[in-house]
């Protein structure tokens, strides 16, 4: 077993080996979990939590790459956590630590982490939001997400994130499919990345003109920027720290960011608690009391509602 107090401290000394050993202690559901997220809660909060989505074809992982180095230049430390699909076979990443990352693997002010989604649905592993926490505890100024292709059920990102990034690109379609998927709700900054293809302008104009449509913002409230770039030459890049910096400041002003992070720190209770729930109903499986209220539910003498509620208040009582 792990000294999590250990490793915490040299996570926060800037050990990647330490920050890994965190990470796959959160990915792996360790028993020594909760002594990890106590330790940590004191130390996180500092971090700039960022999130990248978009259609897959855009260059998120590109993206990504060039506003890891805009930060370094800045003198932050940069955490990323990129979220894979799941091998069908192995629950693990199919991507792995990403290749087109690979200059910054020798950088000691930045750590790089890929993440199954283990099939969860949302675009983010299960265990993403404890990861966030970790990289913020070591010492990250900014945590850049990265997540799988958006899709209907693909926008969790706005929940995980201080600032959501949503990358687009020309000749794809994706104004019309990101209103479709319903991204235009969910984005603080918009980049049409590969901005030296043609119709890269009319990408951005269609997409401003969506942003326009039924906008019915207060003076003062945020209008997300559009940044064009070409993040395979670094391009526009640094044209996005700029807007994500704005995005940041206007949050801190409002009162918006300490919103934001509560939110999501209530979701995060209400998950960990509904799983506790689910775990103990589990439990109960082969449990007389289940196998009674399911029959009774099975032959009519009770709603499924009315079972539901006896289930419940026999957990809570037990």
């Amino acid at each position: 077993m792990a000294d999590v107090t250990t490793l915490v401290e040299q996570a926060r000394a800037g050990r990647p080996r330490a920050v890994a050993r965190l990470i796959s202690l959160v990915e792996g559901a360790s028993p020594q979990l909760r002594e990890v997220m106590a330790a940590l809660a004191p130390l996180t909060g500092g971090a700039y939590v960022v999130g990248l989505t978009g259609s897959p074809g855009v260059g998120k992982s590109t993206s990504t790459s060039a506003l890891v180095s805009a930060y370094r230049r800045l003198g932050r430390r940069v955490g990323v956590l990129a979220v894979d699909p799941s091998s069908p076979f192995s629950g693990g990443a199919l991507l792995g630590d990403r290749v087109r990352m690979s200059e910054h693997a020798s950088d000691p002010g930045v750590y790089i982490r890929s993440m199954a989604t283990r099939g969860h649905l949302g675009g983010l592993a299960w265990a993403a939001p404890q990861a966030i926490r970790v990289l913020d505890a070591a010492g990250c100024d900014v945590v850049l997400v990265e997540t799988v292709g958006v899709g209907q059920s693909e926008v969790e990102i706005a929940s995980e994130a201080d600032t959501t990034v949503v990358l687009l690109a020309p000749g794809m379609g994706d104004g019309i499919q990101a209103a479709k998927a319903g991204i235009l709700e969910i984005g603080d900054v918009y980049v049409v990345n590969k901005a030296d293809r043609d119709g890269a302008d009319a990408t951005a104009r269609e997409l401003n003109h969506m942003l326009g449509l039924g906008e019915a913002r207060a003076p003062g409230d945020w209008r997300p920027p559009i940044v064009k770039t070409v993040a395979a030459r670094g391009e526009g890049v640094e044209e996005v720290v700029e807007a994500l910096e704005k995005h940041r400041g206007w949050m801190e002003e409002r009162g918006v960011l300490a919103e934001r992070r509560s939110a999501r720190a209530a979701h995060e209770i209400e998950r960990i608690a509904v799983a506790a729930l689910r775990s103990r109903i589990a439990d109960l499986s082969g449990d007389r009391r289940l196998g009674a209220l399911a029959a009774r539910v099975a032959e009519g003498s009770l709603d499924p509602y009315a079972a539901a509620d006896e289930l419940v208040a026999g957990l809570t009582e037990g």
